[in-house]
């Protein structure tokens, strides 16, 4: 099968008109703040407004098919991240929230002097939910990326694991450097030591297949908003250690109701059954580019995600081909558009030119790229990046074409 891959390319065609927004003349370049939705799942959103909006759990007709809906969609995440069972996932309103409520329950189990282990990499959203247990008496230690290499390494990981050491909270891919942290093998020296690992996926998840059991993810976030799909997150986390947790829910739901315990106020009905749009989306994907259905939903979806990381690799290529012909400027991450050690988001500071000034002038042209720090505050402080006002931000998907790159670039050109 990876051979028959190989031989194929992503039908840009196909693609695009799977997304509605993409009609409206408007190129855009800032999808790793916020992906553009599929229809599919603006049509799964209505089919439940109209046809299953009631509570769960009554005798009704109604009520029953709704459950069963959504109860079905839950089993199509667990396999999309392939969990060993529909109750390691939790749907949350953000990737941000949930880290805080597993910081809240998990720290329950722990006791004063422990340790947690957080990056200067992260997204703020995997990082304040762990440095505010400070206040209860827990030690934060930070692992901080190579200045030169812009890499987090695991040999400094060691260094700071102890056996008070409790959790790792480390991004799978940074959402400013786009660099793809090779998280089975910090898993793996995570829990020689002892410790858990939770992993943020939010900027992995909208290009590459998440496996969370080859992985060895303890815990596993990403939002769905930046995966195609509406403001919703999920989180994977093994069983065993969901079950442990206290309830966050009302009182009479009990430790045992996993995933429930953790889902105050319950899950967005209507948004979760639009998830099913992007599970959709990649099966069609397989059957538009492949011949055949023998393959397990699991293959049938690397296929998918082979396709779209092959395609993400030549868009990256063209824009930091250019930006690394360019002397005044310094591409942020690494240089390299592999598919294996990046995703397209891609940033870069310009020697002469803040970083808003830049993306002031393109704003102009109707194509929408970023400037900041994106709330990975503390690596653009690593970095002394702040009188720069942060970085300038493009981050591309697999619907973004060579033409819309090479437009960009005409707009650089410009500037620069």
């Amino acid at each position: 099968m990876k051979t028959e891959v190989r031989n194929k390319t992503l039908d840009l065609d196909f693609t695009r008109t799977q997304f509605p927004a993409l009609g409206k003349g408007f190129t855009f370049m800032d999808n790793a703040g916020g992906s553009q939705v599929l229809g599919k799942v603006i049509d799964r959103i209505s089919e439940y407004m109209l046809n299953y909006n009631v509570q769960l759990g009554a005798s009704n007709k109604i009520s029953a098919e709704a459950g069963e809906k959504l109860k079905q969609v839950t089993t199509g995440i667990a396999a999309l991240v392939n969990a060993s069972r529909d109750e390691e996932i939790v749907i949350g309103s953000s990737t941000t929230m949930l880290l805080r409520i597993l910081s809240l329950t998990i720290s329950q189990q722990w006791q004063e002097g422990d340790e947690i282990i957080v990056t200067d990499t992260d997204h703020e959203a995997n990082v304040s939910p762990w440095k505010d247990l400070q206040e209860k008496g827990f030690n934060i230690k930070i692992w901080q990326v190579n200045r030169k290499s812009l890499e987090l390494e695991i040999s400094e990981l060691k260094k700071l694991m102890t056996n008070r050491t409790r959790l790792v909270a480390v991004t799978h891919t940074s959402n400013v450097l786009g660099t793809i942290n090779p998280i089975k093998k910090i898993a793996s020296a995570v829990h020689e030591a002892g410790a858990l690992i939770c992993v943020d996926g939010v900027a992995f998840a909208p290009h590459r297949k998440v496996d969370v059991r080859d992985l060895d993810a303890d815990f596993y976030t990403f939002s769905w908003y930046k995966t195609y799909g509406p403001h919703l997150a999920v989180m994977f986390g093994k069983y065993n250690e969901l079950s442990k947790l206290d309830s966050l829910n009302h009182y009479f739901i009990g430790k045992e109701s996993v995933p429930y315990k953790l889902q105050p106020g319950n899950f967005n009905f209507e948004l979760t059954y639009g998830l099913q749009g992007i599970i959709d989306y990649y099966e069609e994907m397989y059957r538009h580019h492949f011949n055949g259905d023998d393959l397990s939903f699991s293959g049938r979806l690397s296929s998918a995600y082979e396709l779209i990381g092959a395609h993400e690799e030549k868009i990256a290529a063209l824009l930091l081909s250019y930006l690394k012909g360019i002397p005044e400027i310094q591409i942020i991450g690494i240089s390299s558009a592999d598919a294996i050690l990046r995703v397209p988001t891609i940033s870069f500071i310009h020697r002469d030119f803040k970083s808003d000034e830049i993306v002031e002038k393109v704003d102009q042209h109707g194509i929408g790229i970023r400037f900041g720090d994106f709330y990975a505050k503390k690596l653009i402080q690593a970095l002394d990046l702040e009188d720069k006002n942060g970085v300038v931000r493009v981050s591309l998907v697999h619907y973004n074409t060579i033409e819309e790159v090479e437009n960009l670039i005409t707009v650089f050109r410009g500037i620069f």
